[in-house]
């Protein structure tokens, strides 16, 4: 249900899917602290496979910095892979150092391999493909010009760059644009001004671009300042673009787009984790969450579902304690709904999931708030997911919270309405590696730390 490599930790990523339904995921990754270090923690690419995307099997590293002297020498950032031709493609951000006030110097570069299961690339050329044009885009201090995502263009034989840049005309607070390239090669780019400048958004970070069925366009893009992402939708890929506000909860970043075994298309994200698994520990990059089903309506905005392929690691419903479980109940007011307590046996709730109206919360010890939002409507009922410390909740079939906590012990769930107290039967969930034991395993709860 959730991935990191051994002993890693799992920040952006990007999903591959083979002739033979196999998939393959490539990811940053770094070690388990709060002080990111831009030059020194992020500098190769780790690979995993799966079949269903919820079972994933580490594979190893697959990609690294580049030699000294070149753009890419001290860190390789966020990557897009892509089949083209007989071969694949592959752009990523690389980093060749700091300026003078400590922030990264970014440039886009092109590998390609032969293999389509995310191995064996090879450097296009020395020099990045694409750079930030300070025409438009900043460029030094507070820069941007990374996370490449590259699509066909629906106006040309050519190529569509989008990536994570800086306005140049705006403040550096709102200065967060996607950025625009086209090429007719993918070798040789022309830089043009934002594809989008909301004009609000400090950092517009790992955009994607997805066409949907009706030729629509989609595009999510990660928000720095609150940790989640939102969507954008336009009849063309230069636009009109329409902004259909956020698509995941805070705790939900770096989106991936993907058609899933049961040929839905789902989305894939990243969650945090405490640094030291605890509540008091720093948030941190953490792992690779579950699938969510992606649902685009014609005149509506998108949203994100719980997925029907994860029913198969759910067991049969049970009152019984359960760390890892999910549990529905319908409501018609407020409502409060304990799932751990501060002891094995019962006694004071230490988690507890709210629900008045279109208040929507998750809290901890002594009442403390983990996580709230708004809802645009009243909810009448909520699914309710833990995995370990992480906790996701579902207003009327919508995900729209998420949040961590490592306090309590499993209880049986009960939910309290008006003074009434009633169970809430939940399914176990079953974990694809309960064995694990490094520092990327799931927590195991408050009785086994």
């Amino acid at each position: 249900m959730r991935y990191a490599p051994p002993g890693l930790c799992v920040n952006d990523f990007a999903v591959l899917r083979d002739e033979d339904g196999t998939y393959s995921v490539l990811h940053l990754q770094g070690p388990w602290t709060a002080e990111f270090d831009h030059l020194r923690m992020e500098t190769s690419f780790g690979r995993a496979t799966s079949t269903d995307l919820v079972h994933w099997r580490p594979e190893g590293t697959v990609f690294g910095n580049g030699l000294p002297g070149r753009f890419d020498q001290q860190a390789v950032w966020t990557m897009h892979p892509f089949r083209h031709g007989d071969r694949m493609a592959m752009f990523y951000t690389g980093v060749s150092g700091l300026t003078p006030g400590g922030w990264p110097l970014q440039a886009v570069g092109l590998a390609y391999s032969e293999r389509f299961d995310g191995t064996g690339w090879r450097r296009h050329a020395t020099a990045p493909v694409a750079e930030a044009d300070p025409r438009w885009y900043r460029t030094g201090e507070r820069m941007g010009w990374r996370d490449p995502f590259v699509v066909p263009d629906d106006e040309s034989d050519g190529w569509v760059m989008v990536v994570c840049a800086a306005d140049a005309a705006l403040p550096a607070e709102t200065s967060g644009c996607v950025g625009l390239a086209t090429s007719d090669d993918l070798e040789h780019w022309t830089v043009h001004p934002p594809l989008i400048s909301p004009g609000d958004i400090n950092e517009l970070e790992c955009p994607v671009l997805e066409r949907l069925d009706d030729g629509s366009w989609l595009l999510l893009g990660s928000i720095g300042a609150t940790r989640g992402f939102e969507s954008w939708t336009a009849p063309r890929l230069r636009g009109p673009w329409t902004r259909r506000g956020p698509l995941g909860p805070t705790g939900a970043y770096a989106p991936r787009v993907i058609a899933a075994p049961d040929g839905s298309r789902v989305v894939l994200h990243t969650t945090p984790r405490r640094v030291g698994l605890t509540d008091c520990g720093e948030r941190c990059r953490g792992m690779l969450a579950q699938p969510k089903l992606l649902v685009t309506p014609a005149d509506a905005a998108p949203r994100l579902e719980w997925w029907p392929g994860l029913n198969s690691w759910l067991g049969e419903e049970t009152c019984r304690p359960a760390l890892h479980a999910v549990g529905d109940l319908g409501i018609t007011g407020p409502v409060e709904v304990t799932v751990r307590t501060d002891t094995p046996d019962g006694g004071t709730p230490a988690l507890v999931v709210g629900c008045d109206g279109k208040n929507l919360w998750v809290g901890g010890p002594d009442g403390t708030r983990l996580g709230e939002t708004v809802l645009s409507e009243p909810a009448g009922t909520l699914r309710i997911l833990t995995v370990g410390e992480y906790v996701e909740v579902y207003a009327d079939g919508v995900f729209a919270l998420t949040t961590l906590s490592y306090s309590g012990h499993p209880a049986p769930w009960t939910a309290v309405t008006e003074g009434r107290s009633r169970a809430v039967p939940v399914r176990p969930i079953r974990l694809p590696d309960p064995h694990r034991d490094d520092a990327s395993a799931i927590w195991p709860g408050a009785s086994h730390s």
